[in-house]
This record gives structure tokens, C-alpha cells and sequence, in this order.
């Protein structure tokens, strides 16, 4: 809704549709949005500013760095470090309750202290490697995100430890264990959990509710050895766990770009399907054997239990906590996915042809769901899955140009005739009220 300027205000009330009071509860409403929105525009550029300063100070001592004698480089390295942690202390002394200042002021000292890292093992040729620089620098940076109450620095220590964690399992060589990625993760939950009690800065919620997600798919293929067939039911059932934590209660509310659970959850099931309607998987699957308690004892098997377990303990949570008239057949899928894929170590074509049906049933469901709820994205959703579904099958089938050609049509159309179809049952819905 556009703003109501003053006039039209005082319009109003000399009309008398509304009283003198209301009028001022509107302007005061007003002045709030726009104060809290120039609020948000000063924290961005504040943090925008410092990330600049960070780097603008590394690049002017780069310029210059050949040219300087040791000590020199030594102050000038610790130098951005001093300045930015007695800013922080300044802010914390001064400006405590100002989240702008708090927020500059950490994303400041976090560049600093990796920055200082990296010019003091330069100049005096300090052995490492990528990896245990990126573990120093999260684990010093670490206590930023409760000191400063920062959560700038817990989004950079979170795109941290996942940079770390990738680096050490799947880029370097030889490989590491990833154990310290999950309790780094640990650490900063206190905080993300401090951000959805308070819901004071919903913005900053909201990119945590996407970054923590994202970090743990990322990351959970590290745990994977020499069994890591198990892997894919466990990345599955995490799939699902997303999407089961996405439609909890908290989420019903909020906007679906602040949920990152519910569609990180629902394209990965949705990916990892389409990719295993295809038959090479299902080949390369029943050719794996089973060696009893090898197999039960392997970090593989035991890592895909665990997380089954928590599908399964989020699955009678989120159906316990909601009517179950507003049942989704989706959260079943950890159930499914794990019968097919079971019945995919015996044979493959079963599997194959449960899955393309399973992708299609998924199709019709938000299709349908869509069309009920006159929710076009919805709908819209789901005839994408049916379209990719379709797009699959046109490069492992031996149906003929014409044939797919045809298909291909038939779906574009369905596409315009439903999407017309809800358009104008709005425009019929609007014209009669």
C-alpha cells in the first residue's frame, strides 16, 4: 500500500470517514516505518563501509609491501588489528546498544585478524596450509559473535568454517576428518538460537536461516568413507528434515524467501530425485554388497541412522504440533525414498520406475495444491517438476523427435491453460466482491 501523505490525511478527516486521533496514529505509524527503514539502510552501509576500509587497507599495504623492511611489515600487520579492536572497545564502552556500531566495529576486527594472520606467517615464513589458517582464524574470531553480538560475524564465521570444512575433506590432500567443522557449528548455534527468541534484527535472522542449511549440506558429505552409497538415503532424509523444519508452526507466517529451510529441503529432494530417475545410479547401486557388521559399524551407515532418526523425530514432532487436516503427503518421502532405495540393492527396475512415478505424484500434489489454494507459484511448482520430469526422460528414452516434440508442446500449453485458468478465476473473484 502507498503511503498516505498529510493532506490526504486531513482530507479524511474534514470528511469525517476517520477522527483527528486516527489520523495521527497513521502519521506516527509512517514515521516509524521510515525511521526503522533508514535504521536498516545506515546498519547496511555501515557494514558495507567496514568490509571496504578491511579491504582498501589490505590492498594500499599490498602496493607497498616488496618495498618495506620487516619490522615495518610486522607493525603495519598488526596495525588494522589494534585500530579495530579498539574500536570494538570504544563501541562497547560508548555505543553498546547501537547495532550499527557493534556490527561495523566486528566485521572490521574479523577481517583484521585474518588479514594479520596471513601477513605475519608471509613475513617471517611460517609453514601452513589453507586449512589450518581458515581453523585459526574461525576459532580466534569465534568469541566476536558473542562479545560484540554481532551477527555479521556469525554469518562470516559460518561461510568460514564451511570454506574450512571444504577445504580440508573434499579440495585438499590428503583428506582430514571434519570433526572440528560440527563443533564450530555447535558454537554458534547459542547465538542463532538468541536471534529467533529476540527477533530483533529479522533481516539478519533471515540470511541465517539460509546459511546454516546451506552449510550443513554442504558439509555433510564430508562424513562420507568407504560406504558412502549410504550417504545418498542420508543426504535425502536431511533433505526431508529441512523441509519438515520449514513447515513447523514458527514458519507458517513469514515469507517464503525468509525460508530457507523449507526450499532448500524441497529442491534437494527434488534434485536428488530427478538424478535417480536416471538408471545409471541404480546400476552402480546393486553391485554394492552387504558385509553384516562391517557394514553396520561403518561411519557411513551409522551417520545416515543418525540422521534418519532425527527425519523421523521431526516428521511425529511437526505432525503432532498441527492439525492433521492440514497433513502433507511430502513429509512422508524419508519413508519412501527409503523403501525404493532399499528395493534398489535387490534391482533396478523397480526403483526406477518408483521413482519417475514418485516425481510425477509430486507434480500433481503441488499442482493441485497450487490450484486449491489459488497459489500460482505453487502451481507453477509443480508443473516445473512435471516439465523436469519430462526433460529427463527426452535424453534416456527412445521416443522419437515428433513424440517429444509433442510432449514438450502439450506441457507449455498446460502451463498458459492453467496459469489463464487461475488469472481469470482472481479476476471473477475480484470483480464480485
Amino acid at each position: 500500500m502507498a503511503k498516505i501523505s498529510g493532506n490526504a490525511l486531513d482530507e479524511l478527516v474534514n470528511a469525517g470517514i476517520i477522527t483527528t486521533d486516527t489520523a495521527d496514529s497513521i502519521r506516527a505509524y509512517y514515521r516509524g516505518k521510515s525511521h526503522q527503514t533508514q535504521n536498516r539502510l545506515f546498519l547496511a552501509f555501515g557494514i558495507l563501509g567496514a568490509l571496504l576500509v578491511g579491504l582498501g587497507i589490505i590492498l594500499i599495504i599490498a602496493h607497498n609491501w616488496d618495498d618495506l623492511p620487516r619490522t615495518i611489515k610486522t607493525g603495519l600487520a598488526f596495525l588494522p588489528l589494534v585500530f579495530s579492536q579498539l574500536f570494538c572497545g570504544y563501541v562497547l564502552w560508548k555505543k553498546a546498544g547501537e547495532r550499527t556500531f557493534r556490527e561495523s566495529a566486528a566485521t572490521l576486527l574479523f577481517l583484521s585478524v585474518g588479514a594479520c594472520i596471513s601477513l605475519i606467517s608471509q613475513i617471517y615464513h611460517i609453514p601452513g596450509n589453507l586449512g589450518n589458517f581458515l581453523l585459526t582464524w574461525m576459532v580466534l574470531c569465534l568469541p566476536l559473535i558473542y562479545v560484540m553480538r554481532s551477527s555479521t560475524a556469525s554469518l562470516l564465521y559460518i561461510m568460514g568454517i564451511t570454506w574450512y570444512v571444504c577445504e580440508v575433506c573434499y579440495w585438499g590432500y590428503p583428506r582430514k576428518e571434519s570433526y572440528w567443522y560440527w563443533l564450530l557449528l555447535a558454537a554458534a548455534i547459542p547465538h542463532y538460537y538468541l536471534l529467533i527468541k529476540q527477533q530483533t534484527s529479522r533481516n539478519f535472522l533471515h540470511f541465517h536461516h539460509w546459511f546454516l542449511p546451506l552449510s550443513v549440506i554442504i558439509s555433510l558429505g564430508t562424513l562420507a568413507t568407504d560406504q558412502e552409497h549410504w550417504m545418498v538415503w542420508a543426504y535425502f532424509s536431511l533433505c526431508c528434515s529441512l523441509y519438515l523444519i520449514g513447515g513447523l508452526p514458527y514458519f507458517e507466517d513469514r515469507k517464503l524467501w525468509s525460508n530457507g529451510y523449507l526450499v532448500l529441503g524441497s529442491l534437494g529432494m527434488l534434485i536428488m530425485l530427478l538424478i535417480f530417475s536416471f538408471e545409471e545410479f541404480w546400476e552402480d547401486l546393486v553391485k554394492e554388497k552387504w558385509e553384516g557388521m562391517e557394514t553396520l559399524l561403518s561411519p557411513d551407515f551409522i551417520v545416515m541412522t543418525q540422521v534418519l532418526t532425527m527425519t523421523a523425530g521431526l516428521f511425529y514432532y511437526r505432525n503432532k504440533v498441527r492439525s492433521t487436516s492440514s497433513f502433507d503427503p511430502v513429509d512422508l518421502l524419508f519413508i519412501v525414498f527409503g523403501i525404493i532405495f532399499l528395493s534398489g540393492l535387490v534391482s533396478v527396475p523397480i526403483p526406477i520406475i518408483l521413482v519417475n512415478l514418485l516425481v510425477l505424484g509430486l507434480g500433481v500434489h503441488y499442482t493441485r495444491k497450487g490450484a486449491l489454494n489459488d497459489h500460482l507459484g505453487v502451481l507453477n511448482y509443480g508443473l516445473i517438476i512435471i516439465t523436469s520430469l519430462i526433460a529427463c526422460r527426452f535424453f534416456d528414452t527412445d521416443l522419437s523427435f515428433v513424440l517429444r516434440g509433442v510432449m514438450f508442446v502439450v506441457v507449455g500449453l498446460g502451463f498458459f491453460g492453467v496459469n489463464y485458468y487461475m488469472l481469470q478465476k482472481r479476476k471473477q473473484m475480484s470483480d464480485g466482491v
